[in-house]
């Protein structure tokens, strides 16, 4: 496993972070853990040179912090780096703050956190943590030696991410960074505003939540004609960790095959070459012509008031939109249907709770009147 050091000192990271929001699930379409099979992946990291362990507050409804504090328990405390977050949208008063993190160190079992992040930060909720205090009290912690070190993990216009990183002594920050981003989102620009600063960079959503592990069939074939051997995913994670700025880059694995991927890609790590970033670049254009909606999945939309599946829904269309298969029409009819009418996009109430909670921006209305319009479309043509 390629390791990153902190900056100057000999404490080093695992380029491979392994991020705890996506852990197999014990039953389809709910957030409890299979915790066998998820330890196993743990121990598997682990053994091959992982070092890295990223949770949050509201992760698997809750319960990962429990499950990987539980999991870490059986290794020497310093042989790991556990990151968690505090949620300012769960935040009413200073006392709120203090009792998630005196809960958050006993669910993880552990007396600090190495990393320790104010959890997804724009310019509303970070106004919000200035008036009740929070980044005083987290730097009162770090001075007690509860928090090693203290960042932010930032969703929000490139603008305000000065402002923020201004503001504060800050000792890392967690950007979304890939190559989808990296103009759309003008991730290009939160790097470099973190580089010059000199605060080092943990990427999240490297793959997009998955979205860039699946592209179109056409992008898909200008990447497999160029590494054959390599899988799709495995692009996105190159180009992530290539950054010099960049102490590792987390991925929210959810099976032992997507673990074993990432550790080959970065284990001896192979920067791209000019003319592979060319091709990335054809392929994403290929890619952003397909019309699917830019979703992670991260479920921070959840849960929708009138039942609305956001998440599955979205993940639903994309592969309908990226597929070019001639059974496409019912391959989608087919696996919306299974979804149930109750958390169909039609059930939407325009209620407008979800949007403003979506890190990626997306008008998740407008979206779902979308998907809704093409299934009643595929309808008139089985009439």
């Amino acid at each position: 496993m390629d390791m990153r050091n902190y900056k100057d000192t000999n404490e080093m990271v695992s380029l491979l972070g392994f991020g705890c929001m996506r852990l197999p699930l014990a039953e389809k379409d709910k957030q409890d853990i299979n915790y066998e099979e998820a330890e196993k992946m743990v121990d598997f990291a682990i053994k091959n040179g992982v070092n890295y362990f990223d949770t949050a507050y509201i992760y698997h409804d809750g319960t990962s912090e429990t499950f990987i504090g539980q999991t870490l328990k059986k290794y020497p405390r310093k042989s790991f780096y556990l990151a968690n977050k505090m949620p300012i949208w769960l935040l009413e008063n200073s006392e709120d703050t203090e009792r998630i993190f005196n809960e958050q160190l006993e669910k993880c079992s552990v007396e600090y956190f190495d990393y320790y992040l104010l959890h997804n930060l724009d310019d509303k909720s970070f106004a919000k943590s200035e008036r009740l205090g929070v980044y005083d009290f987290l730097k009162k912690k770090k001075e007690q030696g509860k928090i090693h070190k203290l960042g932010f993990s930032f969703h929000d216009k490139a603008c305000n991410l000065d402002m923020i990183i201004d503001t504060h002594e800050w000792d890392f920050c967690q950007l979304q960074i890939n190559y989808l981003d990296w103009e759309l989102q003008d991730a290009k620009y939160q790097y470099e505003a973190a580089t010059i600063r000199g605060v080092p960079v943990i990427v999240m959503e490297p793959v997009r939540g998955g979205a860039l592990a699946g592209l179109s069939d056409d992008a898909t074939a200008l990447l497999k004609n160029e590494r054959p051997k390599d899988s799709i995913a495995s692009w996105a994670i190159r180009y992530a960790a290539q950054l010099s700025n960049v102490l590792t880059v987390l991925s929210g694995m959810s099976n032992m095959e997507q673990l074993k991927d990432n550790l080959e890609t970065l284990s001896s790590l192979s920067p791209m070459t000019e003319g592979e970033h060319e091709v990335l670049q054809k392929a994403l254009i290929v890619y952003r012509s397909s019309g699917a909606i830019p979703c992670t999945a991260c479920r921070y939309c959840m849960e929708c008031p009138a039942g609305v599946d956001i998440p599955k829904v979205f993940t639903i269309y994309n592969q309908y939109m990226l597929s070019q298969s001639s059974s496409r029409d019912f391959t989608f009819t087919f696996h919306y249907n299974i979804l149930g009418s109750e958390k169909q996009a039609y059930q939407c109430t325009e209620c407008g709770q979800c949007e403003p909670l979506c890190p990626q921006g997306i008008q998740i209305p407008e979206r779902l009147k979308e998907v809704t319009a093409q299934i009643e479309e595929l309808k008139k043509k089985d009439d």
